[in-house]
């Protein structure tokens, strides 16, 4: 039995697919869809409070009896700081006048970090979800002990060999592997490390020759194609997220939905701008607003993701998309409009044509 068996197997699962949880996009609806169709669906509730993360894990568990994710982010907590923060909303201040709203007093910390966030944990410990995974690092030992001790599979992200090497010895069941292609956000432990920028793989390679541990690729796969070299490469399964943002079951609204079927979706760019971490999206005037070279330091995550959450909320009542956080990987160009169930046979018709063992 090769890796991507032993996964599925081991995952309850019929496709090496998993449907990556993009918080905010990601919905119970199309978490089940993915699984319900042979893959590992998931839901991303980092950006979620407790209530409402129970209440989308319960509507997957009405949806689907078969396994899904749930991810949750483990950033360190935000380093406030007054002035940095009062210059960074000045900067933005010609901008939140388009918008039609005056530049806000004080921006705030948007979303606990699940290592310090105790109800989450007994919630999940209560519904157990198949699989939990971690983005932007690690929670404690004994969290994650508590969740394998409850019989939770558990994954977390790296995007170079040193935080593989920390996952393997905190005992942790998979690593997802995200390459520099990948849309969203970057799961560096510490977004102030050099970024080594992996494309996915040459990190799913390196990976396969220092771990025993199962690799999920995640990065620039679109298609069974993708998932074919993936698997080729190392990986036992591959995660998909921005080939997902089309599928009617997301949240994706439609503007999000247009910029990602037209030219646009050819230019994406890594920036700090939207949230204060790194993280892929479609180019907009935000980005490069917030990109110029006389602007000052982002303000801290997920302080700055304050910012521009109040600039595109007050600019999309005026029909101004131009600040939304439209997030996609480099294989957007490639991303096709099927509803979830019927995108992952035709997937898995491509991988199987490639790969048919």
């Amino acid at each position: 039995m090769n890796s991507s068996s032993r996964l599925t197997a081991r995952l309850g699962i019929r496709h090496p697919i998993v449907q990556a949880p993009m918080a905010g996009v990601a919905t119970p609806e199309l978490a089940a869809a993915v699984t319900n169709a042979g893959g590992l669906g998931s839901l991303g509730i980092g950006a979620s409070t407790p209530a409402q993360a129970r209440k989308m894990i319960e509507q997957a568990q009405a949806l689907t009896s078969g396994p899904f994710n749930v991810n949750v982010f483990c950033h360190e907590p935000a380093r406030r700081d007054e002035s940095t923060e009062a210059a960074w909303v000045q900067y933005l201040a010609p901008l939140f006048g388009e918008a039609g709203i005056e530049p806000p007093d004080s921006l705030g910390e948007l979303y606990t970090s699940f290592i310090e966030d105790d109800e989450t944990l007994a919630m999940l410990l209560e519904l157990k979800p198949a699989v939990v995974s971690f983005h932007f690092g690690i929670p404690s030992a004994e969290r994650i002990a508590a969740l394998k001790e409850a019989g939770i599979f558990t994954m977390a992200t790296a995007t170079c060999r040193d935080e593989a090497a920390i996952i393997e010895a905190a005992g942790i069941d998979a690593i997802v592997a995200q390459g520099i292609e990948a849309g969203g956000h970057r799961g560096m432990f510490n977004p102030e490390a050099a970024d080594q920028c992996l494309s996915t793989f040459v990190l799913v390679r390196l990976l396969a020759q220092k771990t025993t541990l199962p690799i999920i690729a995640a990065g620039g796969v679109m298609d069974g194609f993708g998932v074919s070299a993936a698997i080729e490469s190392g990986a036992a399964a591959v995660q998909l997220g921005t080939a997902f943002v089309l599928c009617p079951e997301s949240s994706a609204n439609e503007a999000y939905r247009e910029a990602l079927k037209s030219e646009r979706a050819a230019d994406t760019r890594l920036t700090k701008v939207l949230s204060g971490r790194p993280a892929r999206g479609i180019v907009n005037r935000l980005i490069s607003f917030g990109e110029a070279s006389d602007s000052p330091q982002t303000a801290d995550y997920p302080v700055a993701y304050d910012a521009a959450k109040r600039l595109n909320t007050a600019a999309s009542k005026l029909g101004n998309h131009e600040f939304a956080a439209q997030w996609a990987g480099q294989g957007a160009p490639m991303a096709r409009e099927l509803p979830a169930a019927e995108l992952v046979a035709l997937i898995m018709e491509e991988y199987r044509s490639r790969y048919p063992g």
